[in-house]
């Protein structure tokens, strides 16, 4: 994999664009990534439309510090809050009780399941961790299509059409793994939704 490093300039580009209602191309630890505030309708909107998604197909929410994620979701029960920081930040989504329905646009559907993602930045993308909003966030790809390990593999016309566009350079390329977790704090229980990066047996480990 090579890396293109991205600069406090442009992690500042970032952050203000996401602030004034736009959407961002970005690098992640994973594949990149479209993003846009979180709790705007018209950009969530435009990212949607971007990737030909449909509106009741939920997205996560993306923290770019641990304890900014935790601080925002102080609902959760302890169990969940210790498995939160055990498998985050690392390539993981993970999906949480949301009794006071934080984020509802990220919920599309159902409102009482949150998506929760915190990326593991290599060095040369770790100045996206001076964000500080959160994001809504999802692959920059077209629904239904392969995501993108390198930033020509993301679509021409979401390039054009986002606000800011940032290089990583080439990127894992597999996406997060999926982990139910929402009957971890009164079961213990979780399940793997969808297998990405993120190895089951990692998971077991991380989680007892």
């Amino acid at each position: 994999m090579t890396e293109a490093r991205i600069s406090h300039e442009q992690a500042s580009m970032f952050e203000r664009a996401v602030i004034a209602g736009g959407v961002v191309v970005f690098p992640s630890d994973t594949v990149y990534g479209l993003a846009c505030a979180a709790d705007d309708a018209v950009a969530f909107d435009r990212l949607y439309a971007l990737k030909g998604r449909v509106a009741d197909k939920p997205s996560a929410i993306m923290f770019f510090q641990l304890d900014q994620a935790l601080a925002a979701l102080p609902d959760l029960g302890p169990r969940t809050q210790n498995g939160v920081a055990t498998l985050l930040p690392g390539p993981a989504t993970l999906l949480l009780p949301n009794p006071a329905r934080r984020y509802p646009l990220a919920c599309a559907g159902d409102p009482s399941t949150l998506g929760l993602r915190v990326p593991a930045l290599p060095p040369a993308l770790q100045t996206l961790e001076t964000m500080r909003v959160p994001v809504l966030q999802s692959s920059a790809n077209r629904a239904g299509d392969p995501e993108a390990s390198v930033l020509a593999d993301v679509p021409q016309e979401i390039r054009d059409r986002a606000d800011v566009v940032l290089d990583g350079g080439e990127l894992p390329g597999e996406p997060s793994t999926v982990i139910d977790l929402r009957r971890f704090e009164n079961a213990a229980e979780w399940s793997i939704v969808r297998q990405g990066a993120l190895t089951a047996d990692r998971i077991r480990d991380a989680l007892g």
